[in-house]
């Protein structure tokens, strides 16, 4: 589809149930293969980027089977894969390549690994540099410091008794993730040195839950150093649920609270691991009513008033919620005073450059945008916002769903919808149901 038109949205109230975590699905895909024993994997988000993960384990001789719409049933290879020579095309799924990279980097293969032009834009020789300090050989394809990659049999360093490596903290979190999936296989001892400050904590506190259940510890030295112990084997849990996708939950939430309703996402709640459960948080602070249950989470405004924005501009440090904050950009749409989002420069290396694209889009709207190196300052229009006005996503699914908000201000055009089938392909439909015009 070209575009979709989605029409002026008075109210916004319904339950929602989500689809699994993107995040948590390719982690626990992938912990399942390189597991001792068969995995029954429930509530498996269908999605481009799992679909990536899916057909490259695949590739890499796992046998997989699909038990129901979103079930599967893997048999784990007891950390190594059967085939050892594959060309993976991993499109634009960094929550596929990132990992991979890490785990085939520390095998006995041959094996090259690419995806979309987007993905050959996106930096990774902070990963590939602290692989190569345990004695992996991978060699770049293309441009230096970006896939595609090749990747040839590990040799490790024989002359110490534990593996030692540092890693930029950064640039992106999927670096430390990939390392901590993959040094596990060595059966060494292995401490992981961050130099920087790390970003997006919550994604690596979301990893170490994920290798817990599938009994691998790791020891958190204050975000500085990670410590594996040695001689752990990944060990099939038996059956493992993947948990509702909160950065997903934060449209309806958004929804709830800008749309004059009551919204109830299904499939997260106050004991999720995931970071972007803080968006609820977040919303909160903008005078959004938000009321959590053990599995759910629902927003809502009861006290609006005419002709008055329903929420209030906040400032907010966004590094543990990276993928949530862009909602809060539209949401700063319809919020009284300038809204600042800091500690955002992971954007840049997203699926587009998310800081450069949320700034155009939002200022066709009639916004007025300040666009630093690591922050965005949003003051809405004093009086309504633009009208005819069509949304480029960028090929990006965050930009999409994000953008759909607007129309609870005025009726918008999205432009290129189906990007939105790399994380919740029938995203559109589902927002549908909660959006009521009178």
């Amino acid at each position: 589809m070209k575009w979709l038109d989605l029409p002026f949205a008075q109210c916004a109230h319904g339950n929602i149930q989500l689809p699994g975590s993107k995040s948590i699905s390719n982690r626990i895909l992938l912990l399942s293969a390189l597991s001792d024993g068969e995995t029954h994997i429930h509530d498996l988000l269908a999605s481009d980027d799992t679909a990536r993960m899916l057909e490259a384990l695949g590739q890499l001789g796992i046998s997989i089977k699909q038990t129901g719409p979103n079930d599967y049933y893997i048999i784990g290879q007891s950390g190594k894969f059967p085939v050892t020579s594959a060309k993976l095309f991993l499109g634009n799924a960094g929550t596929a390549f990132r990992p991979l990279v890490a785990v085939l980097s520390l095998m006995n293969g041959h094996y090259q690994l690419s995806g979309v032009p987007r993905m050959h834009e996106r930096p990774i020789a902070d990963l590939v540099d602290a692989l190569r300090q345990l004695g992996a050989k991978l060699s770049y394809l293309g441009n230096a410091g970006f896939p595609p990659l090749q990747i040839e049999p590990f040799s490790p360093h024989t002359n110490q008794g534990k593996n030692e490596v540092t890693v930029k903290g950064n640039v992106s979190s999927q670096f430390l993730t990939g390392l901590l999936m993959a040094l596990p296989l060595t059966q060494r001892e292995s401490i992981i040195h961050v130099s920087g400050e790390l970003i997006s904590k919550p994604y690596i506190n979301l990893t170490i839950a994920q290798l817990q259940h599938f009994g691998v510890q790791v020891e958190n030295n204050d975000w500085q150093s990670f410590r594996i112990p040695a001689m752990q084997t990944y060990r099939s849990p038996g059956s493992i649920t993947v948990e509702g996708d909160a950065s997903s939950a934060s449209y309806f939430l958004a929804a709830g609270a800008i749309g004059r309703g009551a919204v109830r996402v299904n499939g997260v709640g106050r004991t999720s691991a995931q970071g972007d459960i803080h968006f609820a948080a977040a919303l909160e602070m903008m005078g959004a009513t938000i009321t959590m249950g053990e599995n759910w989470i629902e927003a809502s405004n009861p006290i609006q008033k005419p002709n008055k924005k329903p929420l209030r501009a906040i400032e907010l440090d966004c590094n543990h919620i990276p993928d949530a904050a862009m909602t809060l950009a539209v949401c700063a749409l319809f919020s009284e005073g300038s809204t600042v989002l800091r500690n955002i420069a992971s954007w840049r290396l997203k699926e587009t450059d998310r800081l450069a694209a949320m700034s155009c889009e939002l200022r066709k709207l009639g916004a007025v945008i300040e666009e630093g190196a690591s922050y965005l300052r949003i003051t809405p229009p004093l009086g309504s916002l633009s009208s005819n006005v069509s949304i480029d996503t960028y090929d990006d699914h965050r930009m999409a769903m994000c953008f759909s908000l607007v129309s609870f201000g005025t009726p918008i055009r999205i432009n290129d919808p189906d990007c939105v089938t790399k994380t919740f392909p029938d995203y559109f439909q589902v927002f549908s149901q909660i959006i009521h015009s009178h």
